[in-house]
């Protein structure tokens, strides 16, 4: 009788570890983002300091194009997408999903001419590089040219490209080009000219991140990890007291040695920050109608069929945070 009582302790007592590391396990996720954008600050300083892993989710960031990036979302190759107009316009085109939280409420890119064009009227005539077709930085340039008083198409050309923006500028391939930060500042250091910062013009949503319906459905824990995740990183990254460190963040996310850059990159950041995460009505029916255009899908769509905030709700209230 000896022999399955000495069984017994030796699984009582190893039974316990096992389960533990099962419930300890990280869970692979995989996110697509379309930019280097100071705009995903929240998710790389998530990251880097651990928020993700402490809600159980090992989290890899795939950089692609908006238009990889809707493909890899549509067929489910990546759980979450952070390019909210791809997200909108996977909605608009039929296939269920919802915007769960917007980083940023306004463009951080600005329109940037080269260095002998200083007026609009410099424009005409010209070519701005944008992103790909219905890209963000494509609807960015067509409403900086409205915005002042030429039209896109007919007064100045918007060329779509699929590479670096401030690289065509360089080359001469453009006139201007719509540039994100940080290579609106670097571009600005150089001598070329800043047009417009977009972010002054209208209300916009940009680097937040959703996921589809069925993701929702079928894992809303891991939906919320990553919710209250993201929020964690855009609280610490908006705290005074953290400002060295989110620095030192960002100069290691962007491979930076320029301490003064890194810091200008956070300057720029807090421009326009969503500091509740959510993106004022307004500007996401804009978006809305914008890429519903641009789709040519005549039905309209009100933003309740777009977002669900109801995870970044219960992250608030867990981290007792107001709005």
């Amino acid at each position: 009788m000896l022999l399955p009582v000495f069984w017994l302790l030796v699984l009582s007592v190893f039974l316990p570890i096992t389960n533990t590391h099962a419930q300890t396990a990280l869970r692979k996720v995989r996110m697509g983002i379309q930019s280097t954008n100071i705009g995903f600050l929240p998710f790389h300083v998530a990251y880097h300091k651990g928020f993700y892993r402490e809600q159980g989710i090992d989290l890899e960031t795939v950089f692609m194009s908006t238009q990889a990036v809707n493909a890899a979302f549509v067929r489910g190759d990546i759980d979450y997408s952070a390019a909210v107009n791809g997200i909108i316009q996977t909605v608009v085109r039929g296939a269920p999903a919802k915007i769960l939280a917007c980083a940023v409420d306004r463009p951080l890119q600005s329109l940037v001419g080269r260095k002998e064009i200083r007026r609009p009227q410099d424009l005409k005539g010209k070519k701005i590089g944008g992103s790909t077709p219905g890209g963000t930085a494509t609807l960015m340039a067509d409403l900086a040219l409205k915005h002042l008083h030429l039209e896109p198409g007919r007064d100045v050309d918007v060329i779509p490209l699929r590479g670096n923006r401030l690289t065509a500028l360089e080359s001469g391939a453009v006139d201007a080009a719509l540039l994100g930060v940080p290579e609106n500042i670097i571009a600005v250091d150089k001598g070329y000219h800043e047009i417009l910062f977009i972010g002054d013009i209208v209300n916009f949503p940009q680097n937040g991140f959703g996921a589809s319906v069925k993701k929702i459905q079928e894992s809303p824990d891991e939906v919320h990890g990553m919710v209250k995740g993201t929020l964690r990183g855009l609280m610490f990254s908006m705290d005074p007291r953290n400002r060295e460190e989110v620095i030192n963040i960002i100069m290691k996310q962007w491979k930076l040695a320029d301490r003064k850059l890194a810091s200008e990159m956070l300057r720029q950041f807090g421009r326009g920050v969503a500091r509740d995460m959510t993106a004022k009505p307004e500007g996401m029916q804009l978006m809305i109608d914008l890429l519903r255009q641009e789709s040519k899908v005549t039905q309209p769509f009100t933003v309740a069929q777009i977002v669900d905030y109801s995870f970044l709700e219960k992250a608030r209230r867990e981290l007792n945070v107001n709005r």
